[in-house]
Formats: structure tokens, sequence, C-alpha cells
């Protein structure tokens, strides 16, 4: 039977905010897995440091924690923007509390509620709102399109045989051709229709095959880089689905360093992560970063829209294909983008059955 001391941990352990606990000599004893995501560190190595180093670059809130520990009044601040140890900021709202009755003696509650996360959140509902009504708009297209090619393929091809003149053919084939194409365009914006056949996978062997096709294809100046987390369970996925998503992306990074450029493919783990309105306990992250041009900011909406591309050569498939096969994993791919630093990540929900050895 588990103490009451047990139940609390993992009640605080479960919470998607971040909570650190603050000893009499304000040095951090305490920080859940959900502070150790939003730092982006362990909490072993952040622990024993002083509120001015886990909080640098936040002299004002440092100040305000040391006047609550000291008159004991606690405070909320919305929305402030927190400069992090890993030289990154983030919008969180802060809550501090001074604890006098504490077992561990006087001690200061900190917890951080990013607020970015719920933007994030809506962003996500939004964005797959939006693709799925797309995707309903091309199927109906493709019917009202498809039906008609096929007549007109088949009259074309009767028209051809009756025809007394070979030379004449030729115009025939022209048209059968172009019904083809424009056929093939129709079923390649339609994406897949197969059901990924689920396995366990090992997403670090998929990247390494991916990187290992795109080096063949690239000039010596393009350096592909690896930054990958070896904890990381194995994910239940299609090989070959996922392996054509990622290569969609690789390319379209390859095709934004253009003649050289550093491309990284990095994996972590994520706890107590929310995709669409479902929140998982453990989610693969997969970041595909290039140092090209970037993405206008006004185009980054509209990347993983169909027949929507930003360069003269594009069609405008590849990312909305990408995004199709992601999401049959129940996961979704996102992009941030600044000149230099353009990240795509794809997000995956590890496996219930599989996510147990991950302790």
């Amino acid at each position: 039977m588990k103490s009451k001391h047990q139940i609390f941990q993992q009640i605080v352990e479960g919470l998607s905010g971040g909570v650190l606990m603050f000893n009499e000599a304000l040095k951090l004893d305490y920080m859940n897995p959900a502070g150790e995501m939003l730092f982006e560190i362990s909490a072993k190595r952040i622990q024993g440091l002083t509120l001015e180093e886990v909080f640098p670059n936040n002299d004002a809130l440092v100040i305000a924690m040391h006047k609550a520990y000291n008159t004991g009044r606690p405070f909320t601040e919305r929305e402030i923007v927190l400069a992090l140890p890993i030289m990154r900021t983030t919008c969180v709202d802060c809550s501090v509390t001074p604890l006098f009755d504490s077992p561990l003696g006087k001690t200061l509650l900190v917890e951080l509620n990013p607020t970015e996360r719920v933007m994030r959140i809506s962003r996500e509902e939004n964005q797959f709102s939006q693709v799925n009504a797309i995707r309903a708009l091309i199927r109906g297209l493709a019917h009202e399109v498809k039906n008609p090619l096929g007549g007109l393929r088949g009259a074309a091809q009767l028209l051809e045989r009756e025809l007394p003149d070979e030379s004449l053919k030729e115009y025939t084939n022209i048209i059968i051709g172009e019904a083809d194409r424009l056929r093939n365009l129709v079923d390649r914006m339609l994406g897949p229709n197969s059901v990924p056949q689920r396995i366990p996978l090992n997403i670090h062997e998929v990247l390494e095959h991916v990187r290992q096709l795109m080096e063949v294809d690239v000039s010596d100046s393009v350096i592909l880089k690896k930054d990958y987390d070896p904890s990381i369970p194995e994910i239940s996925a299609d090989r070959d689905l996922l392996i054509q998503a990622i290569l969609n992306i690789v390319r379209n990074a390859i095709q934004a360093v253009g003649e050289s450029g550093v491309i990284t493919l990095r994996t972590r783990a994520l706890r107590q992560f929310t995709i669409g309105h479902i929140r998982h306990k453990l989610v693969c992250r997969v970041d595909i970063i290039d140092n090209g041009p970037g993405i206008p900011e006004e185009a980054i909406e509209s990347i993983f829209y169909p027949m929507v591309s930003h360069r003269p050569e594009g069609t405008g498939l590849g990312l909305s294909i990408a995004q199709t096969l992601i999401q049959q994993h129940e996961g979704i791919i996102i992009c941030e983008s600044q000149p230099g630093n353009t990240v795509f990540s794809v997000l995956l929900p590890v496996d219930a059955d599989i996510r147990k050895t991950y302790t």
C-alpha cells in the first residue's frame, strides 16, 4: 500500500505544469517531470542550483521571489517571458508560494504553466480541422474530375480505332496522355489510402535509412548531422510510410539549403505531451533542422496544404503527403522557422504496450 507521501509525489509528477521546490537556502530541491520538459534538462543536473541560476536573466522575477519568501506573501504573474538556462525563452504563468510548515522546513514552491502549450494545442487542433476539411474537399473534387476523365479517355481510345490516318492518332495519344496525367495528379493529391501496417520500430533505424539515402544525392558541402536520444523506446508504426514522410521533409530541407548547409536529424522524448486534443504519457519527437533561408512567416500556416509551394519548381505535395502519413499514426508535423533555423518536428505517440519499457 502506498504512503501518503508516495501518493502526493505521484500526483505532482503527473501534473502538466512545472513544479519546483526550493529549500531554506533557496536552492532547488525538487523538480517534477513537467519541469524537466520545460527546462529541457534533467532534475539531477539542475538540482542544488540557486534561484538566480535556475532563472538567469529574470532579475525582476527573482527579486519578487525573494520578497515573497521573506514576507510570506504568495503571488502570481501571468504570461511572463521566462529566460531558461538553456538560452531559450518561453511564455508562462508563474505562481510562487512560500511554505512555512513544510516537513522540509521553510520552502518556496514555484509553479510554471506554459501558456505557449495552450496556444500550440489550439493551433494544432485548428491545423487538424483545416487539413481534414481540405482533404474532404479534394476527395469530392477527385470524384468529380476522375469520372469525366475516364469517359474522355475511353472516347479517345474508341476514336483512335476509327481513324483512317495513322498520323491523326498522335492527337488521340495526347488526349489519353493528358487524361492519365491529370488522373495521376489527383491520386497524388489524395495521398496514400492504405491503412498503416504497424510493427514495433526503432525510430533511429528509420532515420539512419533516410540519412544514408540522402547522403548519396547531396553534395559534399551539405552536411547531414545526427543528434539522437538513445533512450527513446520503440514506436508502433508502418516503416515504409514513416520513411516516406521523413524523406519528404528531409528533401525539402536539402532543397532549402541549396549547394551548402547543415541538416540535423534530432530525436527527443517528451513526457505528458498533448497532440491535438489527446494527452500522451510519452511522445517521440523527431526534428529535421536546416540552416537555410527560412520560411516566410505568412507562409507557415499554409505549407501543409496540397498544391501550395513557395518554390517555383515545387509541386506542393511533399509536405501535404507527409502530414497525412503522420496523422495516420495519430501524430502531427509542426514547423517553426526563422532565417538560419527551420525546424520541422514530427510528433509520434509511443504505443502504450511499448511505453511500459521506458522507466
